[in-house]
């Protein structure tokens, strides 16, 4: 898998994305994460990227121009299978998502940045508008990096126990059951007996209903 970032803050992307899991899949060749300094496009001597919106709107906007440069020099070297902006109305990021994602070969995400982009790169260029949350950040960024970790660590490989990724939250629209491990008993504090009793099976049904009831509790919307 192949995954470019377009940005105007490269450096905010820099150590998210060489660290813990996203550093070994990188260094294991089932990734290339490359991040693009959007400014590197554009045609302005000062590298300017923005410009005030029309209509008398606050804050600035992303021009049509370096973006559109930026995405085409990309789609000249290798077909993409999305073209993703990072948007708060866009669809609500999921593991769902991450999983379908993680099954393509070459994505290009663009950070949002200020007031947004021109809308016209929105209508004519990307393919899909992704959302982390009701929330507005200064920019695309973080989204971008939280998107990344959460798609490559479901690539074959990337995690030493591939069951882990399965066994996460949302895997199965339910939360993971609660987990303990040594010692089994700290303070009085004690893992349930069934942890320690061997019984493969009595184990996973233990676990299929607590992951239901904590769902029931704390997300009851996934089990609709």
């Amino acid at each position: 898998m192949r995954i470019d970032i377009i940005t105007v803050l490269p450096e905010m992307l820099k150590s998210s994305l060489n660290c813990s899991i996203l550093k070994r899949a990188q260094e294991k060749d089932l990734v290339e994460i490359h991040v693009h300094n959007l400014r590197n496009y554009s045609l302005d001597k000062h590298r300017r990227v923005d410009d005030y919106p029309f209509g008398g709107q606050a804050g600035m906007v992303l021009q049509c121009e370096p973006i559109d440069r930026a995405i085409t020099a990309l789609k000249l070297q290798r077909d993409y299978d999305e073209v993703i902006y990072t948007s708060p109305d866009g669809e609500t990021f999921s593991q769902p998502l991450a999983n379908r994602l993680s099954l393509c070969e070459n994505l290009i995400i663009l950070c949002g940045h200020y007031k947004g982009i021109d809308y016209r790169i929105r209508e004519h260029l990307i393919t899909k508008e992704i959302s982390i949350g009701d929330y507005v950040l200064t920019g695309g960024e973080l989204a971008a990096a939280v998107m990344a970790d959460a798609i490559v660590r479901l690539i074959p490989g990337a995690i030493g126990d591939e069951q882990s990724a399965l066994s996460d939250s949302f895997q199965d629209n339910l939360l993971a059951p609660p987990v303990y491990t040594r010692p089994s008993d700290y303070k009085g504090w004690k893992v349930p007996d069934i942890l320690l009793s061997g019984h493969e099976a009595n184990i996973r049904d233990w676990e299929l209903q607590q992951s239901m009831e904590r769902t029931q509790l704390l997300r009851p919307d996934l089990l609709e």
